[in-house]
């Protein structure tokens, strides 16, 4: 009988553990879904575009800047 009480509260125990993980990713799930985060997370892509024209003029030549501008 000290044996199967050892083995009904590992049992418990497991369950308690997956049962509060679920409810963590329960939690995160519902952060995810936060409008602020996803307006920040458009701003972030919109800035990361920028920062790639920006690097793209100024790793081009002096003189394909120069033309460019002409273009202007």
């Amino acid at each position: 009988m000290n044996t199967m009480f050892y083995v009904v509260c590992i049992v418990v125990a497991v369950l308690l553990a997956d049962a509060f993980k679920k409810y963590l990713n329960v939690k995160q799930k519902k952060q995810e879904n936060n409008p602020e985060l996803e307006e920040s997370l458009k701003k972030i892509d919109s800035l990361e575009e920028r920062i790639q024209v920006l690097e793209r003029i100024v790793t081009e030549s002096k003189r394909d800047l120069g033309e460019e501008i002409d273009h202007l």
